[in-house]
């Protein structure tokens, strides 16, 4: 329990910036229509699945359409 205490101010930010990361690509798949590359299913799919970042990341590098 004191090591998770101790590495507590490290990881609490990663885990706050995780799920912001997160509930802005769900929000932005859910709001657009026109995709680069697949569909909002498989984009749902692999964010959800792959939630620990690289979900996120992948869709804003390869999924998400330049305005």
């Amino acid at each position: 329990m004191a090591e998770i205490m101790e590495m507590l101010p490290f990881l609490l930010p990663l885990v706050v910036l995780e799920f912001v990361l997160l509930g802005y690509t769900i929000y932005h798949i859910l709001t657009h229509n026109n995709y680069k590359r697949g569909t909002r299913m498989l984009w749902l799919v692999v964010v959800i699945v792959g939630m620990n970042l690289i979900g996120p990341v992948l869709y804003i590098l390869f999924g998400r359409e330049e305005v």
